[in-house]
């Protein structure tokens, strides 16, 4: 089989790789026929990842099932599943609390797409194993496209936890966006559906401030502090500086969710965080508690995850599509 592989700044090429199989009875082979880039792929393929090349890329998709051991009791194959991201077992204490990305019986940081904790492919390959398939594979539910939901592996249920666990706290909060990608359209989208009373997103560029307007988001391109201005802000940039700008912007007691990959440090002004009391999470998602909960919205009709999709395209392009700049173009095979 071929797994697309990060080579260089801005370069990948298919690499042949033995075709995987089955190590234990729990296990699955699925085929991607829908992935996409997750936000995090775009500042590795620039060149600010802290992991050296070469390495499978690739960490969002919807696949089919292929082949699945006899103790896979909930996917069969031909199963059309969402594969999340991080590789959780779902019977350690971490699991069982919902902590999946920091599963206890897998080395730590365990993921597809980077060689972090252990080297288990990426999703943007012919095929994959997945070692824990009854724990990890989401059957994707009848009726949602695995076009518009090839990011539920990780920024659309990412979104999701992003805003609406706070809004089911602080009915019609003000929310705050500040974003360059996919992640911040997203949770524009989400925090509307589910009555936040007020949504600002600020990005400069004026293509994805028109999709936001269109989800029914004020807009701005660059944020001035606004005091005591919303109640919870989500920061989806990897800068520190607009984490910081971010955190000025909450009122007493509110609440800041960082989604950026900060592979470059900075500093937050802890004085004034201190003084109104703000709750900060800098962290990665533990994806696949949440994975049910989000395919339940987009399947509600009230969001329209597919139109943050720019561009779908031929699994064929991948090599030479992937590196150009398009905010989550969707890479589909031509047989599916």
């Amino acid at each position: 089989m071929r797994e697309l592989t990060y080579v260089a700044r801005h370069t990948v090429e298919w690499r042949e790789a033995p075709d995987p199989k089955l190590r234990s009875d729990a296990e699955a082979i699925v085929a991607p026929v829908a992935a996409t880039s997750c936000d995090v792929d775009s500042a590795i393929l620039a060149g600010h990842g802290f992991i050296d090349p070469p390495f499978a890329l690739g960490h969002e998709c919807v696949a089919r099932v292929v082949e699945t051991g006899d103790a896979a009791t909930t996917v069969t194959p031909g199963d059309l599943v969402v594969v999340p991201w991080s590789i959780n077992c779902g019977s350690c204490d971490h699991c069982r609390a919902g902590l999946t990305a920091h599963c206890a019986a897998v080395p730590h940081m365990a993921m597809y797409g980077a060689p972090i904790g252990g080297s288990w492919g990426g999703l943007f390959s012919d095929l994959v194993r997945v070692p824990y398939a009854d724990a990890m594979l989401v059957p994707l539910p009848a009726g949602l496209d695995p076009v518009a939901m090839a990011s539920a592996s990780d920024n659309w249920s990412l979104s999701w936890r992003l805003v609406a666990p706070h809004l089911r706290n602080r009915p019609g909060a003000r929310v705050l966006v500040v974003a360059r990608g996919s992640i911040g359209l997203y949770v524009c989208d989400i925090a509307r559906a589910l009555g936040a009373s007020d949504v600002l997103y600020v990005d400069p560029d004026p293509e994805h401030r028109a999709l936001a307007e269109d989800f029914g988001a004020r807009t701005a391109g660059t944020l001035e502090p606004v005091g005591h201005g919303f109640d919870i802000a989500v920061e989806a940039t990897g800068r520190v500086d607009q984490l910081a700008l971010a955190v000025q912007s909450l009122v007493p007691e509110g609440v800041c969710e960082s989604a950026g990959n900060h592979f470059r440090p900075g500093e937050l002004p802890l004085l004034d965080m201190y003084l109104t009391g703000v709750t900060l999470r800098v962290a990665r998602d533990n994806v696949r508690a949440h994975i049910p909960d989000a395919l339940d919205l987009a399947r509600s009709g009230k969001v329209d995850p597919a139109r943050v999709v720019s561009h779908v395209l031929d699994w064929e392009r991948l090599p030479d599509a992937l590196p150009e700049k398009h905010l989550k173009p969707v890479f589909v095979r031509a047989d599916d």
